[in-house]
């Protein structure tokens, strides 16, 4: 178990619509909302990109100079910081989040590391949104990994369901990847993981034991004691407005500093504390 907990933030996510929720879009809003996550603890800040043109923000964005401005507002605004890039993309066209992620060299990046039927059902047994496959078969994670691998980046596996975990050992053992392990226990997705505190011993048992690890709660007061038990059990920590808009007690947040200030008090409920963006990177074994 490591002493230290290192939080990341995540800071707006590819689903949410500016118009409805105060997610930040622009560099200037990212690095705003950056350094409220950073005062509050959190030493990684995961983007993701949105179209910069006016009514644009709800859209994704693959332009690297896109990329690199709000990389550079973030670490203006947060020395020391470690940027997690995004790398989701559904569909065959993925060549614009390689190519962010090999411009721009990012500390860390998110490797999807399996596919997924992502559903929703909503209260009136309808679809919340068209039955869609996030497809991540096992030669696009291998790209993915060659750019990685290339420029420096340590891969941080996104693993949305039981099996997937145990894809990752796969990956490692036949030779895609061979550095330092982050597994990212995405919990939540309607389709995926529940966000359930007892699935996370058995998700720990099946991972590679030498392996960082940090659960990813999608949801909304219901993820708290999830939170609690990866604290508790060792793993490092994440929220963020791509996760959630409440903390514990329903109450809807405004900023990512709050969920950060709440989850730093978790690690510390747990007897822990927070690791600073030096430790972090000793932690995960960056290069930079």
């Amino acid at each position: 178990m490591s002493d230290k907990a290192v939080i990341t933030c995540a800071l707006n996510g590819v689903l949410t619509d500016p118009k409805q929720h105060n997610v930040p879009v622009t560099p200037e809003q990212m690095a705003r909302e950056a350094k409220a996550a950073f005062d509050a603890g959190a030493s990684v800040m995961h983007i993701h990109l949105r179209q910069q043109a006016p009514g644009k923000g709800h859209l994704p964005s693959w332009e690297v100079a896109v990329s690199k401005e709000i990389q550079q507002a973030i670490r203006e605004a947060c020395p020391g910081v470690i940027i997690n890039h995004t790398s989701g993309v559904s569909g065959p066209n993925y060549s614009g989040a390689l190519d962010c992620i090999r411009e721009t060299k990012p500390e860390i990046a998110a490797c999807n590391a399996g596919s997924l039927n992502y559903l929703k059902v909503k209260a009136d047994n309808t679809w919340a949104w068209p039955p869609m496959m996030f497809d991540n078969a096992v030669e696009k994670v291998k790209d993915y990994l060659d750019v990685m691998n290339a420029v420096g980046t340590i891969p941080e596996f996104e693993c949305f369901d039981v099996g997937i975990v145990r894809c990752v050992g796969m990956y490692h053992q036949v030779g895609m990847y061979k550095g330092p392990l982050e597994y990212n226990f995405v919990m939540g997705v309607a389709s995926g993981m529940p966000s359930d505190p007892e699935l996370l011993p058995i998700l720990i048992k099946l991972k590679r034991p030498e392996a960082k690890f940090q659960v990813t709660a999608i949801g909304r007061e219901e993820i708290w004691p999830l939170h609690q038990r990866c604290a508790e059990l060792g793993g490092h920590l994440r929220t963020g407005l791509e996760d959630t808009f409440y903390l514990a007690d329903g109450t809807k947040v405004t900023s990512n500093g709050q969920l950060i200030e709440a989850i730093a008090a978790c690690a510390r409920r747990a007897g822990r504390e927070v690791a600073s963006p030096a430790e972090a990177r000793k932690i995960f074994g960056t290069n930079r």
